[in-house]
Formats: C-alpha cells, structure tokens, sequence
C-alpha cells in the first residue's frame, strides 16, 4: 500500500490502548515470539495496563493516521527512573517499546518518522538516556539513528 503526505502522526491517548496492545503482540509475532494463541493472551492483560501508563503519562506513544484515519504505525516510551551514571545525571530514561509498523505500510519510513518523533520529544524533556531492544529487522534502522550495542545483560527467573 503506497503511504503519501497525508499521514499524520499523533500522540495515542487511553483510548488508544487497544491497538497499541495489538502492534505488541503482532510485533512479537513478526518475530517468531508469540503464536495467535499468545497474542490474543498479550492483547487482554495489556490493555488495561496500557490505558492506565497511558493515563498516568508513564507511557507516552505515538501512532501514525492513513489518510483513511487508520493507525498502521506506532511506537512508544516507558518513561523510567535513573539513577546517575557517568554518561548523565538526569533521573529519567526513555525506553522505546512498540515500534511497529503494518505489513502492507512497511518500507515506507513510518518508523523513521516515528522514531524521530519520539527522539524528539525525549529532548524536549530533557531525557538523555533512551534505550532500547531490537529485533533483527529494526536494528538497521536504530544503528542509522546513532544508537549503539551497550554490556547490558538480562536474567529471567523463572
């Protein structure tokens, strides 16, 4: 599907919750992460927990509007406390979640467009640190924006 000039991008709300918690789960799915079984799970726990990081200003997200005033893109942020580092003293460090972007709308720069938005706005708060997890498919993207491959290591207890 070709994207032209009249999309838009526009901050989500609440109410938005829904569709950003399916760009979640079809995200994981794209990837090899989450069967529909799973998504549909994903979907129903996160809705309510969106609407409420939404709410709170805990999560702020971006989606871009078709000129049909369909959403085929989003992304986000989990606004988090930090505490001083050496690379910055600031407290707070966005986390870039829910980059996604609809199967017929890929390759369009959706996501270059929403992730400057999201850059952004993060200077506008005075946010320094943002960090993020790629997938094989986005890291390209997120290399030509300047961010690099940090030590960070994750333990699951299960």
């Amino acid at each position: 599907m070709p994207v032209d000039d009249n999309t838009i991008i526009r901050f989500a709300t609440a109410h938005d919750a829904g569709i950003i918690a399916e760009h979640r789960a079809r995200m994981f799915q794209d990837t090899g992460r989450l069967d529909e079984e799973q998504a549909t799970a994903m979907i129903t726990q996160l809705v309510p927990l969106l609407q409420t990081m939404l709410a709170s200003g805990e999560y702020i997200g971006w989606l871009v509007v078709s000129e049909e005033n369909a959403v085929v893109a989003g992304a986000g942020v989990q606004v988090r406390k930090l505490l001083p580092r050496p690379e910055t003293s600031v407290a707070r460090e966005a986390l870039v979640v829910n980059v996604y972007v609809q199967p017929d709308y890929r390759r369009h720069g959706l996501a270059r467009r929403l992730m400057a938005a999201v850059l952004d706005w993060c200077r506008e708060q005075g946010i320094e640190r943002v960090a993020l997890h790629a997938s094989h498919m986005g890291r390209p993207l997120y290399e030509s924006l300047g961010f690099t491959l940090t030590n960070e290591l994750v333990f699951y207890i299960k």
